[in-house]
């Protein structure tokens, strides 16, 4: 197998805040890793999303893949044991992973003529619809907002400010029938979660994710028992080794490839919240329609759907997923299903292991 890579400039059509650092875009512009895998002939395509919040960024993933290079072996098929021997020795760098493991179910499936989400056996024809993120808005703002999301179901918030109760009051305005989430990413205390729980609960809600800051179960859990809305964990699930933790702490977690791993760990880590009696919401990071491709995949097993960041991009640099509805349906092309836009192939520069 050969392994190169590039960096992908990505716009978002509006700057994306939240309450914690790590994973606002300051301005509209930032950058993702592109893996391609090369062998007999076929490509697989897979992305990394690196995040801060996580100890990672674009120049760490790309040492990790250099690293990494040598322990992929020659033959695509054996996925399994390929992506265990890199979280064993890579366990950090989860977004890198998530791009292999991507670009190799890529792969499989285009070698085998199949979209990855039947080479697992699913149907994407039960997928959930997803959720649309707006993010830290002042209210004054958010009827333009609210206009390019008039075709979801339902709205995800991020909130976490002061003005949380007037951001509600404006969104609920202009969309009095829409199903709300709200998303603190850790901003509240403690101490002020639950009132603010209950205050936003007014304005009947889907749920409230990660109320407070990740590693205080104990703390987590109280809040959980007095919520009047269920609580799904973000921060505090990361990885499957955290799900059986979160019993009886939360309502369900949120699984995303580029924090856990990949396609397989995240199959995993959802078949397991769901036979210890959670429920499954599949997040993602702002992505192109690349990395939002292989999170698709799995959509169908899902409680919960969040796959919209490549919605958010003024740009997406790749093509093939379908918006029905509010749904986000994987392509039924071979592999992931999503080719790039371009077609100047000569100005594209893959970097390999050895520079």
């Amino acid at each position: 197998m050969k392994i190169t890579w590039r960096r992908q400039t990505i716009r978002s059509k509006h700057p994306f805040h939240v309450a914690r650092g790590g994973a606002s875009l300051e301005g509209n512009e930032t950058q993702r890793v592109i893996v391609r895998i090369e062998c007999g002939g076929i490509t697989g395509l897979g992305e990394a999303t690196p995040s801060p919040y996580y100890g990672q960024s674009c120049d760490s993933a790309e040492a990790t893949l250099a690293e990494a290079a040598p322990l992929l072996g020659d033959d695509p098929f054996r996925v399994v044991p390929v992506m265990d021997r890199l979280l064993d020795r890579f366990g950090e760098q989860t977004s890198a992973l998530a791009a292999v493991d991507a670009a190799l179910h890529d792969w499989v499936g285009k070698r085998l003529s199949v979209p990855v989400w039947r080479l697992l056996g699913l149907n994407p024809e039960s997928t959930p619809h997803t959720s649309y993120t707006i993010g830290l808005t002042e209210p004054e703002e958010l009827p333009a907002r609210l206009a390019d999301a008039q075709e979801f179901q339902s709205l995800k918030l991020k909130v976490g400010t002061d003005r949380d109760e007037e951001t509600l009051t404006v969104v609920r305005k202009h969309a009095p029938r829409v199903g709300l989430r709200v998303d603190a990413n850790g901003a509240w205390s403690p101490e002020e979660a639950p009132g603010r729980i209950e205050a936003l609960s007014r304005f009947n809600l889907e749920l409230v994710e990660q109320p407070i800051a990740a590693g205080q179960l104990e703390a987590l859990s109280e809040i959980r028992r007095h919520s009047p809305v269920p609580i799904i964990a973000d921060e505090d699930c990361v990885r499957v080794a955290d799900v059986a933790r979160l019993v009886g702490v939360v309502d369900g977690v949120n699984v995303k490839l580029a924090k856990c791993g990949g396609i397989r760990e995240a199959l995993t880590t959802v078949r397991v919240a769901h036979r210890l009696g959670l429920k499954v919401m599949l997040g993602c990071m702002i992505e192109t329609s690349l990395g939002i491709s292989a999170a698709a995949q799995l959509a169908s097993l899902a409680d919960y759907v969040d796959l919209d960041g490549h919605l958010l991009l003024a740009d997406d640099p790749f093509a093939g997923l379908k918006l029905a509805a509010g749904v986000v349906k994987p392509s039924h092309e071979p592999g992931l299903g999503v080719v790039e836009r371009t077609t100047d192939a000569n100005r594209i520069r893959w970097i390999s292991p050895s520079e």
